[in-house]
């Protein structure tokens, strides 16, 4: 059975954001999958200290900061498929969703200690709600970091809402909502039976393999456009002159 863990990074129980989560998890269920519904704001959580900058491998699960985010990485590793809901904050996502974000780095930078992200391979769906600019923006700073983390976003997981009012009058956003619970759970369904490791660090040697030969391709390239360029110039100071 797929696992979905919701993540309301609003500190409204019961606002837009919270109900366009709710929307996602219980599609989820309805397909089979088991949810847990977290609210980040429940939680003591520290920012991250950044410890990677002293020594690459100084940062790892188990993290060093003592606070309440070990109970959130248990919850993590123990389900396929993550949904993150935040409110817009000045354009930006709530300062508890980027704290939390920041420190699932513990799982990623273990790529540099065991050879993999202990997130790899895991599903992410993003919802973010507010009736100011900045919706779009945050979707997509969100996406870069979770694929940068090692999860997987499948199509059609993400759903925004960024007007004023009641979201439950709004069925458009509330079948998006919808759609990001199924898109992960038949996404987490697939990969189940894929190879888990999709980052792979020993492909270092086909990379310093096939150098030499890009760097070929680029130079021959390189030289066919500025011969083209060349001619063009050529032609056109020719036409500038036949005008004087």
């Amino acid at each position: 059975m797929v696992k979905v863990l919701g993540i309301n990074g609003s500190p409204r129980k019961y606002g837009n954001t919270a109900k366009l989560l709710l929307v996602a998890l219980k599609t989820a269920e309805k397909l089979g999958a088991e949810t847990e519904l977290v609210h980040l704001y429940d939680y003591d959580i520290k920012p991250c200290e950044g410890c990677l900058c002293d020594e690459q491998t100084a940062c790892g699960y188990p993290c060093a900061i003592e606070d309440d985010m070990k109970i959130l990485y248990d919850k993590v590793l123990k389900a396929d498929a993550l949904i993150i809901a935040t409110p817009i904050y000045w354009f930006n996502m709530s300062s508890v969703v980027k704290t939390f974000i920041d420190r699932l780095t513990a799982f990623e930078n273990m790529i540099f200690i065991d050879g993999k992200s202990w997130v790899e391979g895991r599903v992410a769906g993003v919802i973010a709600c507010g009736n100011d600019s900045g919706c779009i923006q945050v979707i997509a700073n969100l996406y870069a970091t979770l694929v940068s983390m090692g999860f997987a976003i499948p199509p059609w997981a993400l759903a925004y809402f960024n007007k004023k009012g009641d979201v439950l009058e709004n069925e458009d956003v509330l079948l998006d909502a919808a759609n990001v619970g199924r898109a992960v759970v038949l996404a987490a369904q697939a990969l189940k039976s894929l190879y888990k490791k999709w980052y792979d660090a020993e492909l270092i040697d086909f990379v310093r393999e096939i150098k030499p030969v890009i760097a070929k391709v680029s130079e021959e390239a390189r030289i066919k456009q500025k011969s083209c360029r060349d001619e063009l110039i050529k032609t056109i100071k020719e036409k500038l002159t036949l005008t004087k």
